[in-house]
């Protein structure tokens, strides 16, 4: 199984194009990055967790072919406003693409993208088979994912474990039973914001605590701010298990 980091930024903190800090202005282009999501490719299937803005950049830019399911972390919308763009897909193999969600994410979807599900549909809509998920894991073409419910604040938000492998974005606080359906992946990604406290995401140090924890074989931080400094710099405080993704890495599970 493969995962890409199709994008680790976020946009929290002064917007990118008004800033003029040493992150912003670096030349290293492992300060520049995308919103946050993950394609997985495992078993000759292609998936997308979360569609963001930057989503069609990000798909053009791995050279995306193929397009399986995307599923939602939560409805913000950093996280699903790109959705309309596997309309190309749609196009190219002629069904529509499934969407695996919960019911608070279909309230945003069935909203935001309104027109897709009006009775007249306009040519050319993005076709969509929205699938309601749970607590249950489920079953995408023989790949499996399990859902671990985390915090954002006081919002529930979708983490998923596939094999070996979990997947944390946009959290805070994790309970001891989510933490036992983590434990033991040999690959953890998680969100760290920022060095300052924030009122609902992991900080640098919070979410190297719970690597420590969890003693994953590898960990990978991704939603980082520009407030959390340069990857140069930054790297070089962390354990030497743990290391800041990076726009377009791959990585083997």
């Amino acid at each position: 199984m493969q995962i890409t980091f199709l994008g680790t930024g976020t946009s929290q903190g002064v917007p990118v194009i008004a800033c003029e800090c040493a992150v912003c202005l670096s030349s290293d282009s492992r300060d520049k990055r995308l919103r946050t999501s993950i394609m997985i490719e495992d078993k000759g299937s292609v998936f997308v967790i979360d569609s963001g803005p930057d989503f069609r950049q990000q798909l053009l830019r791995e050279n995306v072919k193929q397009l399986d399911a995307v599923i939602f972390t939560h409805e913000h919308k950093d996280h699903i406003a790109g959705l309309d763009d596997v309309r190309a897909f749609n196009y190219k193999t002629g069904r529509a693409i499934d969407i695996y969600l919960d019911k608070a994410v279909e309230r945003a979807v069935r909203r935001d993208f309104h027109y897709v599900f009006s009775g007249s549909k306009y040519p050319g809509i993005p076709q969509l088979n929205l699938i309601e998920i749970d607590t249950e894991p489920f079953t995408i073409n023989n790949t499996t994912f399990v859902p671990i419910n985390v915090l954002h604040h006081k919002m529930p938000v979708k983490a998923f474990r596939i094999k070996d492998f979990t997947y944390i974005t946009d959290a805070n606080k994790i309970e001891p039973e989510e933490m036992k359906k983590i434990k033991g992946s040999k690959i953890v990604v998680v969100n760290a914001l920022r060095k300052e406290d924030h009122i609902s995401h992991f900080t640098f140090q919070q979410a190297i605590d719970l690597m420590v924890e969890l003693k994953p074989e590898k960990a990978y931080f991704t939603h980082i701010s520009h407030q959390l400094g340069k990857h140069a710099d930054v790297q070089k405080e962390l354990p030497a298990f743990i290391e800041l993704a990076t726009d377009g890495l791959k990585i083997e599970v």
